[in-house]
């Protein structure tokens, strides 16, 4: 079955994510990291996509992008897959064995107000949360961090579309509330809108994401005209598949 189309609005701003197959590292060493920020900027000039924020781990990476048509989503994150993915086995003189990214890209839209900075601030601490530094910024292949890329080529980042506050590595430096991190993470894993309940109700049903938001684990409902006969006029419950909770996030 041929996958559906991302619908991306024009002027969005998008989390998006991917990580390693079966989170493999894809970052091995100090090299790995600079040359994917190289990688970054000149996807960055030959696209124009702004980049607002990200944060390069060993087995995955966040961006936060903002582009100016919707479709320039995809053609970025096109260019950049099947370029790393090409450098990344030419480096290594790997071609063809196996998949190195677990799949395509995961997104989601983010309104652009106080959840856009939650938005950033997740990105941007990830290496805090995993316990691998004393703060945020001591992690160099951030935005927060800045290390150049390969050959000394900065990533260069677009302003925000919202004001950065001025004590901005105080606020990434402090936990986020747990409510906050399940938001998230729901976000993250269904591809779900991340802003207020009035933004994201109107964001589904522009860009037809009602699936990000409906229960998981409640069935779909069967219309009366999709119903067998003698349950015309009637609401039709499909059956419930026998699956466990334990485990689901």
């Amino acid at each position: 079955m041929p996958r559906r189309a991302r619908r991306v609005a024009d002027d969005g701003v998008y989390h998006v994510l991917n990580r390693g197959n079966c989170r493999m590292e894809i970052f091995h060493k100090s090299g790995d990291f600079a040359a994917f920020v190289k990688l970054l900027e000149e996807a960055r000039q030959l696209t124009g996509m702004r980049i607002l924020a990200y944060c390069l781990m060993h087995n995955h990476w966040h961006l936060v992008l903002w582009p100016r048509r919707g479709k320039d989503l995809s053609r970025f994150m096109g260019w950049v897959g099947t370029t790393h993915v090409r450098r990344w086995r030419e480096h290594r003189d790997s071609r063809g064995e196996g998949h190195l990214y677990q799949g395509r890209f995961k997104d989601f839209p983010i309104q652009t107000d106080h959840h856009l900075l939650t938005v950033i601030r997740y990105v941007e601490s990830n290496p805090l949360r995993a316990n691998m530094v004393e703060r945020a910024e001591d992690w160099p292949w951030s935005s927060l961090g800045g290390a150049p890329g390969f050959g000394g080529i900065a990533l260069e980042l677009s302003p925000w579309p919202v004001e950065k506050p001025r004590n901005w590595k105080q606020r990434v430096n402090r936990s986020l509330p747990e409510a906050e991190l399940e938001r998230l993470d729901a976000s993250v894993t269904r591809g779900r809108p991340f802003g207020d309940e009035k933004w994201t109700a109107a964001t589904v049903g522009k860009l037809g994401l009602e699936n990000t938001v409906r229960d998981p684990w409640r069935p779909r409902k069967i219309k009366p005209a999709e119903a067998k006969a003698g349950t015309a006029g009637k609401s039709v419950t499909a059956p419930r598949r026998s699956r466990s909770r334990k485990g689901a996030r």
